[in-house]
């Protein structure tokens, strides 16, 4: 009897360690894939995040780039716009100044072109050159015998280049000119009259070497009153001193 109840307590015992053997195998079976699903979710969440990150940064680089070619653009249209507006005004003041000559020297009318001399420029310079200081030294040998002048000045440039910079550089050629004189020959500064006009009016074509050449000159004129006006607006008679 004994015997018979121990083998039944074995049996049970077994049998209840055999079930929960089987309850854990298929707790485990069941949530091993549920597991494995979260952790692809979690993984394809994170890839998701990464590409919205990079799309992103993407995106934010993007619009700084075409903000800094707009920003570009804007400054050189501004600044195309201002060089435009610089030529414009240089080139009135070149009129102007040719314009009002008159008004500078009373009795314009009166004065007329004795002699004139032109020098030339290599390209981009406005240094006189052994050549062009004796030329100007034969110029200057007639002035001695008039009483009553005035010199006018013109610089020029060949078609080369930006409107505003053959300006300035006329400009520039012209003084070296009045100073090479002034200096010299001591003559007195209100006797000259300069006018820059830059690559505005050709005395040759600029289509050849020789032409362009000819184009980056100053000319000086020597225009003499032959009525005996020695009287200028506002300044000292011309006819006193060179």
């Amino acid at each position: 009897m004994n015997y018979r109840l121990g083998m039944w307590v074995v049996a049970a015992v077994t049998m209840v360690g055999v079930s929960g053997c089987a309850t854990k195998n298929w707790v485990h079976t069941q949530t091993a894939p549920v597991i494995q699903h979260t952790d692809e979710l979690d993984a394809k969440t994170a890839a998701n995040n990464d590409k919205i990150h990079d799309v992103d940064a993407r995106a934010q680089a993007g619009i700084s780039h075409a903000q800094g070619a707009a920003d570009t653009a804007t400054q050189n249209a501004q600044s195309a716009s201002k060089s435009a507006t610089d030529a414009t005004t240089a080139a009135n003041d070149a009129v102007h100044r040719a314009d009002s000559l008159d008004s500078v020297v009373k009795g314009l009318d009166n004065y007329k072109q004795v002699s004139d001399v032109s020098v030339t420029f290599h390209f981009d310079k406005s240094v006189l050159t052994a050549n062009d200081k004796a030329q100007l030294d034969s110029f200057a040998a007639t002035l001695g015998a008039q009483k009553s002048y005035i010199l006018e000045v013109t610089g020029g440039t060949d078609s080369a280049g930006p409107a505003q910079y053959n300006y300035d550089l006329s400009q520039r050629r012209a003084d070296a000119v009045v100073q090479y004189l002034a200096a010299k020959y001591n003559i007195a500064p209100h006797r000259f009259y300069l006018i820059g006009i830059g690559k505005d009016q050709y005395v040759a074509s600029n289509s050849t070497p020789e032409g362009r050449k000819e184009n980056r000159r100053v000319r000086v004129q020597l225009l003499s009153n032959l009525a005996g006006d020695q009287q200028t607006a506002g300044t000292q008679a011309p006819g006193t001193g060179l």
